[in-house]
């Protein structure tokens, strides 16, 4: 992990930690190297959008997993 007196390091690391492609770390590098912050802290919202759709769609799935599950149990309980 780089020290966090490496930004350049720790911004790369964070954004290869988030799940960034590298493609838009090389974009976010870029536009933080050119202080282009207002591109960039766009770029950083739509992706944590994507990534909390994700989120959703599997809880939706964990949710209807887990009813399923309950159904089950419930009528071999009967």
């Amino acid at each position: 992990m780089p020290e966090a007196s490496d930004h350049k390091g720790f911004l790369r690391q964070n954004l290869i930690d988030a799940g960034c492609d590298r493609e838009m770390v090389r974009c976010c590098m870029t536009l933080d190297q050119k202080r282009r912050t207002a591109e960039l802290k766009e770029i950083l919202a739509r992706h944590r959008r994507t990534l909390l759709d994700a989120l959703h769609a599997d809880e939706k799935g964990i949710d209807c997993l887990d009813y399923l599950i309950y159904k089950i149990e419930k009528q071999t309980k009967s």
